[in-house]
């Protein structure tokens, strides 16, 4: 493998407006549970993040049309998002986002399993394109007089919500934006931005390709334990852009349970996760079946059929170690017969990782993090990549399994208010499972912007991690 300087190629247009729009960004408040919380009757945020990633030659003796390219590639992202919420009625919020998303990444998106770079879900236009990521209604039904405050933040009014609570959310969306979360490690913009470490990677969540469904999600809040539903759309095929309308055949049913706890004032959760996905989806067992007998290369989407189930589960934990240190982990399973269908080809998942504030260096909005990221898939999967076979996503032609190791550090450092610079370099061993490509190593740096107004000044008096 040659070592090359990383060159970082951003848009010069997107730097320039990001900074100057960052010029303007507020100092956000400090914490406190001294002061009444405000209800807010509307607010409005602004994100802009671009990612530039760079990856050399590695050993590769042999590729196929899905692997990751040995030739050095230089690659580009950028999103901006309007967060748009507004209170109908006392427990009945609106939330429009509107986005824009454009860039091109590694190989057209292929070649990893645990792809590097989550603000690029399975898209390679490098043209940005606008769209609707979120348009949904959520509703609070309360039980009792007791009230917990909330901070107003991106997809959320600040205000008094009931402590004991049934919430109904219906619309479009993220279903990772009410399952799978973790405090130190859910979002590409400001942490770790690969695909299995951002979310649990065996988890193939309903979305189109940019990462969206619509559905409904149904919570039941109480203090200090949480159980959600969601049942949502699944794409008409894998990485779809349109939905399959035949709800009642296909889609993606998934629960969790969260429990939430103290141990010497250091706050940690458990979560438990488990999805079911009926989709017009493939078997890898009954691809490789007619491929043997006629001595021809298999394809799973020959043998696509409605109302197909896939399962899985996943194990999510966080734990505050010390004010500005904590450790997260996440487990994950599937079937690993069916076809990988709406997010990435993974089967089994574990995943650890260490953050750290920079109060400790006197810059305590910075932050440095590692992590270790172990990728699997089932025998039969691995035997139909082995004999040819192509994922969405995937596919060398050939294969020696091995799990793919990833290993990820970045660090984060605030500039000025609301703008902040990161360096991240992963480490990819036997990349989409091949022991006999890589290792490769990718550098990234991130800018992001964070803008925000309210209805009127809000104290902040809860952080985000604690309220869901």
């Amino acid at each position: 493998m040659t070592t090359n300087r990383f060159p970082l190629h951003l848009p010069f247009w997107a730097v320039v407006f990001s900074i100057g729009l960052a010029a303007s960004a507020q100092e956000p408040s400090t914490p406190t549970h001294a002061e009444p919380v405000k209800s807010e009757r509307w607010n409005l945020f602004y994100q802009a993040t671009s990612i530039g990633q760079y990856h050399g030659t590695f050993h590769s003796p042999y590729s196929g049309p899905f692997s990751l390219q040995d030739y050095p590639e230089r690659d580009v992202s950028l999103t901006t998002t309007l967060f748009f919420g507004v209170r109908l009625e006392k427990n009945t919020a609106l939330y429009f986002d509107p986005e824009i998303a454009g860039g091109r990444g590694f190989s057209g998106v292929d070649g990893l399993a645990n792809s590097s770079n989550g603000e690029l879900p399975r898209v390679a236009s490098a043209t940005p394109k606008p769209y609707v990521a979120r348009l949904y209604v959520s509703h609070d039904f309360g039980f009792g007089n007791e009230t917990e405050p909330v901070e107003g933040e991106e997809n959320q009014l600040s205000g008094e919500r009931p402590m004991n609570r049934y919430t109904i959310t219906a619309g479009r969306f993220t279903l990772t934006d009410f399952f799978d979360n973790n405090k130190y490690s859910h979002d590409p913009r400001t942490q770790f931005m690969g695909w299995a470490v951002m979310y649990n990677g065996a988890w193939d969540y309903p979305a189109d390709v940019r990462g969206y469904t619509w559905g409904w999600v149904h919570e039941f809040h109480a203090r200090n334990w949480s159980v959600r539903y969601a049942s949502a759309a699944m794409p008409r095929v894998a990485n779809g852009l349109r939905f399959d309308r035949r709800l009642f055949r296909n889609r993606g049913d998934v629960f969790e349970g969260e429990y939430r706890y103290s141990i010497s004032k250091h706050g940690g959760a458990v979560r438990a996760l488990h999805y079911l996905n009926r989709a017009a989806a493939g078997n890898y067992a009954e691809a490789l079946r007619p491929a043997q007998l006629t001595g021809s290369t298999p394809d799973v989407t020959s043998t696509r059929r409605n109302g197909t189930l896939k399962y899985g589960f996943g194990l999510n934990m966080e734990q505050e170690l010390t004010s500005n240190i904590g450790v997260f982990a996440r487990l994950g399973w599937n079937d690993g017969k069916t076809e990988s269908f709406a997010f990435t080809a993974i089967d089994r998942l574990a995943s650890a990782g260490i953050s750290m504030g920079g109060e400790r260096w006197r810059r305590p909005f910075d932050t440095v993090a590692t992590e270790l990221t172990v990728s699997g898939i089932s025998g039969v999967h691995a035997l139909y990549l082995a004999r040819g076979g192509y994922d969405f996503l995937i596919g060398d032609g050939r294969l020696q399994y091995g799990p793919e190791y990833i290993s990820e550090t970045y660090y984060s450092a605030r500039l000025f208010p609301g703008f902040f610079a990161s360096f991240d370099l992963q480490h990819v061993a036997n990349p989409a499972y091949n022991q006999q490509r890589g290792p490769v190593w990718i550098a990234s740096i991130r800018l992001h912007l964070e803008l925000g107004k309210h209805q009127s000044s809000v104290p902040r008096s809860i952080a985000a991690a604690n309220v869901k």
